[in-house]
């Protein structure tokens, strides 16, 4: 990786890079989408909605990536791949279904924990409803409304080569519980977790029952399932 960004594809012994600008929860304004097109333009760039509420420039030279990032201003999406890479949220503020506004609980995970280093590749996803719109059910953390408002909290969900479903780690939660939960899973999977195992293999390894007993006591929380 050079200047944050990726190789994508050798052809004819020409090398192409693309870089994902961080994007929090895929909410962005009309005049940032338009410096992105102009800059993707500029520079002969492709542009891909990623399924992550991102967007990929691809199809970049690699001696154009550091004009590219000052002419973008913005932060790349991932600094290391070992890290909280991105939180995808449903747009519950806007939603007929959703139970619960969760944008803000959303936003602020993002903003404290988005790049946090752990022992690897970690995603959250963010619902308002049960839906689970951006199939936060196959996220390492979950966090989730249920249809009486209150929140819940899944862990070790994957959709990656070894798919995983996630596991309910309590029910009935405020905002404020299922904001310090999601602070204690990350710190725990941090702290007992080995380098390169995902939080579904590491909760495998150890047992859900253990894994939820020692973040819900950590919490001072009950467990309600």
């Amino acid at each position: 990786m050079s200047n944050y960004g990726n190789l994508q594809k050798i052809k004819n012994g020409k090398r192409t890079y693309g870089i994902t600008p961080h994007i929090p929860g895929g909410f962005v304004l009309p005049e940032t989408l338009i410096k992105i097109a102009q800059v993707a333009k500029k520079y002969n760039g492709v542009i891909k909605l990623t399924s992550g509420q991102r967007i990929l420039i691809t199809n970049l030279k690699e001696e154009d990536l550091e004009t590219i990032w000052q002419e973008l201003g913005m932060e790349p999406a991932v600094k290391n791949q070992y890290s909280v890479k991105n939180v995808e949220m449903c747009p519950a503020n806007f939603c007929k279904r959703s139970k619960y506004p969760t944008i803000g609980i959303g936003t602020k995970i993002s903003k404290n924990f988005h790049g946090m280093l752990l022992p690897n590749r970690t995603k959250i996803g963010v619902a308002g409803c049960r839906n689970a719109c951006t199939s936060v059910y196959s996220k390492d953390i979950g966090v989730l409304v249920d249809i009486d408002g209150k929140f819940f909290i899944t862990a070790g969900g994957s959709a990656g080569f070894y798919p995983r479903q996630s596991d309910i780690i309590t029910k009935g939660l405020s905002e404020q519980e299922a904001y310090n939960l999601v602070e204690v899973i990350l710190n725990y999977y941090n702290e007992h977790g080995q380098m390169g195992e995902k939080l579904g293999d590491f909760i495998d390894r150890i047992t859900i029952d253990t894994f939820r007993k020692d973040v819900l006591q950590i919490s001072n929380l009950k467990e309600c399932l």
